[in-house]
């Protein structure tokens, strides 16, 4: 990750580019053909429950900007949903919202990267029956092409690719 861009209050009902902060093109992959750039964004997201919301925002609105399909978008918006709301249900902060915008024929990239596991559940977890939580790896499993978790130094990056 080149960078990682914060959305000031209030930016969430802003364009797109100011919801990024800034948006990192990537040069193309070696013997890749020449095409329309590759880009990628990365948003800090407070530990807070409100953050799924914020994140469905501001996927929408970067996904939009880059011209995604709206089943795609649908799609992502689910992913980003569910993993930032096990990020805030089950791990310590901070949390980090990645989208990778493909080029035509790749699939789209989401990663959100947490603190690593919680001591304990958040409250809204704590506060229901079992039976009512725990899909969300479910859903996207379903919905993804690929996906999976890769610990880092600092925490744990789960990831999808629709």
């Amino acid at each position: 990750m080149d960078a990682i861009a914060t959305s000031p209050a209030g930016a969430l009902d802003a364009p797109p580019d100011s919801l990024t902060g800034s948006t990192v093109p990537l040069p193309p992959e070696p013997g890749a053909e020449a095409g329309p750039e590759r880009s990628e964004a990365v948003w800090a997201l407070p530990h807070h429950p409100a953050s799924a919301g914020d994140a469905r925002r501001i996927a929408r609105a970067t996904l939009d900007a880059w011209g995604v399909d709206e089943d795609t978008t649908d799609q992502a918006l689910l992913v980003v949903s569910e993993l930032v709301t096990n990020a805030v249900e089950h791990a310590r902060p901070p949390i980090a919202l990645h989208l990778d915008r493909p080029t035509p024929g790749d699939a789209l990239h989401i990663e959100v990267v947490d603190g690593g596991p919680a001591a304990r559940d958040g409250a809204w977890t704590a506060s229901c029956a079992p039976d009512e939580h725990g899909r969300g790896n479910d859903i996207v499993a379903r919905l993804a092409t690929a996906h999976g978790r890769r610990p880092g130094d600092h925490g744990i990056t789960y990831w999808a690719d629709l």
